[in-house]
């Protein structure tokens, strides 16, 4: 529904926002600059997003700081390991190769930010440079660059990401276990599935 208050119009945009400073443009790159390339290294988590028939999808990832390796300075690799096996990134990249990555570190206020195409590859060299525990990955994600720039650190000041959490702090939300059979209209076991969870987590994380 348009009303009078709807932003319609990439010129009402700019309008309402003005102009970016010079360092927003400045900061974005064609390449992996040995800048970023350090972020990408010291990062142990990433929000990886995707495009595809079934609609937009962005998911974590995550493993010791540096496991998406820089290839080259056009070129990331990102492991695919365990997961619930809906495959849902994977199913885009398949059929739309555009994704997003997003890479967080911890205590850091700047996150990265990397645009590019993807393909997947289960070539065996690429897999066992990624064995952990000896465990392969499902698959490799190889990422061809396009931009890179870094987002400044308001959206984590502003949430206090980082800021430490109170041992004996009140879990507020619900566990994994309540949702699900709060879901189902408790036909699913919530509470045995909440009891073994952190040890089935534990045994697969590779």
């Amino acid at each position: 529904m348009t009303t009078s208050h709807a932003i319609e119009t990439v010129a009402q945009l700019e309008a309402l926002f003005g102009q970016p400073g010079e360092a927003s443009l400045k900061k974005e790159v064609a390449y992996l600059h040995p800048s970023y390339q350090a972020l990408i290294a010291a990062s142990p988590f990433a929000v990886l997003a995707t495009t595809g028939p079934g609609g937009l999808d962005a998911s974590p990832r995550g493993d010791p700081p540096g496991f998406v390796v820089v290839q080259d300075d056009k070129t990331l690799l990102l492991p695919e390991r365990r997961g619930n096996n809906r495959i849902d990134s994977l199913r885009n990249i398949v059929a739309d190769p555009r994704v997003a990555l997003l890479f967080l570190i911890p205590g850091v206020g700047e996150t990265l930010r990397v645009n590019g195409s993807a393909r997947i590859s289960v070539a065996p060299d690429l897999l066992a440079r990624f064995a952990v525990q000896g465990k392969l990955p499902q698959c490799v994600i190889q990422v061809e660059v396009e931009t890179v720039y870094f987002q400044c650190a308001r959206a984590i000041q502003r949430s206090r990401l980082w800021a430490p959490v109170a041992a004996d702090a009140k879990r507020e939300v619900p566990t994994a276990g309540a949702i699900l059979s709060a879901l189902t209209d408790a036909a699913f076991d919530g509470a045995t599935y909440d009891r073994e969870l952190p040890a089935r987590q534990q045994s697969t994380l590779y």
